[in-house]
């Protein structure tokens, strides 16, 4: 009898450990998780900034360079991508396009110089290079907060705890890339240096006269 209260009195002592640790685990991703989703409220806030931005710079361009179809097609399609989006992966993926468009579109503007001097489209370069570095704080500090919590959800025990609370891996990271996962880097006072002439050959002098 008394062999199986002291088993008993065991098994309820590993049980009030196991379940400590399950409310200590689940608390702590409870608080990592919010702290991810706050990280992204910051860049939903940037991204849509820069939408707001885009539709302005897009008509000033367009009165110097309507020609530019592609380009402004490209953008606008990108940008209601970004708007329609329902989750961070997929706002992330639309943002990548616009990345990609946006850099585009400031190849565009070099081959226009009288664009660069219009007050309104100054005024829009300041505002859309403010969000840029806005939105390249913003989306590192998201994705270590997001590493974080993955981390901690992969790591043992924790990764059987977070099974049971139903918390998994998040993988919506931010990715730097080549091309269109590149922020596109707003400089549009930049003059582009035209290729140097090459050196004309000097004429083959005439033969003596015999």
């Amino acid at each position: 009898m008394k062999g199986l209260i002291v088993v008993l009195v065991i098994l309820v002592v590993v049980a009030l450990i196991a379940f400590g640790q399950y409310v200590g685990v689940r608390n702590n991703l409870v608080a990592k998780d919010q702290a991810v989703k706050e990280a992204w409220s910051q860049v939903d806030i940037v991204l849509q900034r820069r939408a707001d931005l885009i539709p302005n710079l897009v008509e000033t361009v367009k009165g110097y360079a309507q020609q530019e179809v592609t380009v402004f097609g490209d953008i606008a399609k990108a940008r209601s991508a970004l708007l329609s989006a329902g989750n961070p992966s997929e706002k992330i993926a639309a943002n990548n396009q616009l990345d990609g468009a946006l850099g585009r579109l400031l190849v565009v503007v070099e081959n226009y110089p009288n664009l660069k001097s219009n007050e309104n489209f100054m005024r829009l370069q300041d505002e859309l290079a403010g969000t840029e570095n806005r939105i390249s704080v913003e989306r590192k500090r998201y994705n270590d907060t997001l590493q974080d919590y993955n981390t901690y959800v992969l790591q043992f025990p924790n990764n059987i705890w977070a099974g049971f609370a139903g918390y998994k891996q998040n993988d919506a990271y931010f990715k730097a890339d080549e091309g269109s996962r590149v922020a596109p880097k707003v400089n549009f006072g930049a003059q582009t240096a035209a290729p140097a002439s090459a050196p004309a050959t000097p004429a083959p002098a005439p033969a003596p006269a015999k």
